[in-house]
Parts: C-alpha cells; structure tokens; sequence
C-alpha cells in the first residue's frame, strides 16, 4: 500500500483539535448488530456463501477490499434491487447495538466526539441511523464513509472515498491526521470486520467486536499480527473500559492488558 496517503474524492470534516479523547468506530456490524451491506449480499446478492469467501481472500490479502465489495454490491444490482428499494430494506431489518445509545449519551455528556468510520455508503448509513436513533442525534454524529453513484439507468454502485486504495476507504486516514496535532487525544476505535484492518494498527486503543453469529475477521486479523485489542460484545460492556481511561483509572497499556471487556 505504501507510506502514501490517497486521495480523497470526497470532504472530511474538520479534526477535533481541542478534545482529549475521541471516538471513531465503524459502523457496519459494530454499531449495528449486522451488517447492512453483508444482510444486502446474504439476501438481495450472490448470498453468503460467496460472500464469506471473499472476506477471507481479504482476510489473507489474496484479494483487496475494495475489488470484493464491489463483486458483492454489483451482485444485489445483477438482480434488480434499486437503491431506494435497498435503503428501505435496511432500515426495516438493521438494529441498533443495545449498549450504543446508552454509550454516545455518556460520550456526549462528557465532550467526547463520535464519529462512524464506514466502508459504506453514506446515504444507507443516515437512512438507518436515523431510523436507529432518531434524527436529531444522526444529525450530531459525523460520518466518513464512502458514497453512492447512481446512474440514469437506475442501476447504482458504489463511489469509493479512496479508489486508488485496495481498502476503497482506508480508515487509517480519519486517524492520522489527529496525530500532527501539538496535543493529539487519545483515540479509541471500534471495529469488526476485514474493512477496518487498515485502523486497526493506528488507535490508542482498538475495540474489537465479537459476533455471536462468528465472522470475526479483525480479531483473527489483530491476533496474526499481533495488534493488541480489547474483545468486546457490545458497547455496554466497552464504556466501563474507556471511562476507566477517561478518568484516569486505566493507563492505555492497561486497559489494552484486559483482552477482553
């Protein structure tokens, strides 16, 4: 991949220079207990057989993320499904992790910034967080992710945010700008899949979750390399663990020796 950065298609917002700490987390199976593109590949697309095929070509770099989540989106349009049909769909069938509002509420009491690091697409993103959480809090949280391209054909696809990286959106360039900074905070991120393997390696302290339908790419990929992680199950069982750092109870280092919330 090289020491390059990619270039962005699309905006950021603005780094939060003043903050402590601040929280970045994937979305897609981790604030949400499913992930919609893999619910839109399993149901809609070539299936989850295939699917899972090509996140563990990811997994060990036979293939990139990008080129597989294309295959698995361009599955869902080969059978008809329209974008609109699509975002609908999600919003009736994804659900919220049970411990996440309870989480943002305390992050949001205490100035900590949240912000959704997604390989998705942006507009299926707010579709369901919205729905999820209700419009005024999906309108307080950022999100950088990739977006959609539709066509006059109204076939779709997706507009990847970095399409000269393999990852399509590598999500270590929503974390390194924090480190320039004269003060950086302490960066917390919460991921679970193969999309977030280019965080993984970046934040203070990594957040990996547990699935208890399996499929748990990042925690394999973290245990290869040796990327220390805390396991968690849900967002109840992680805030007592990023409170303890908040508060000064927990060193970074030992909050990562835990292994598991």
């Amino acid at each position: 991949m090289g020491d390059t950065a990619p270039e962005s298609t699309l905006p950021y917002p603005p780094i939060y220079k003043d903050k402590k700490f601040v929280v970045l987390s994937d979305w897609d199976g981790t604030i949400t207990t499913y992930d919609s593109n893999d619910y839109m590949t399993d149901n809609l697309g070539f299936g989850r057989d295939k699917r899972r095929d090509l996140n563990i070509e990811v997994l060990h770099e036979k293939t990139t993320f990008r080129d597989a989540f294309r295959e698995m989106l361009a599955s869902v349009v080969a059978n008809g499904h329209s974008f609109e049909e699509c975002k609908e769909i999600l919003r009736k069938n994804i659900k919220l992790d049970p411990g996440f509002n309870d989480f943002y509420a305390w992050c949001k009491a205490n100035d900590i910034p949240v912000i959704i690091v997604s390989s998705g697409m942006t507009p299926t993103i707010r579709a369901v967080l919205t729905n999820l959480i209700g419009e005024e809090s999906a309108n307080e949280i950022e999100i950088i992710s990739n977006d959609v391209d539709l066509k006059p054909d109204g076939t779709w696809g997706i507009k990847f945010r970095h399409p000269t990286s393999g990852f399509g959106h590598d999500k270590s360039q929503a974390i390194l700008p924090y480190r320039n900074l004269e003060n950086p905070p302490t960066l917390f991120f919460f991921g679970d899949g193969v999309s977030d393997m280019s965080a993984a390696k970046h934040a203070d302290v990594l957040f990996v979750k547990e699935k208890e339908y399996g499929e748990n790419d990042l925690a394999a990929y973290c245990t290869r390399l040796g990327i220390k992680h805390i396991l968690f199950t849900d967002f109840s069982n992680a805030l007592p663990v990023l409170q303890s750092v908040v508060r000064g109870e927990k060193t970074v280092q030992e909050a990562l020796s835990i292994g598991h919330a």
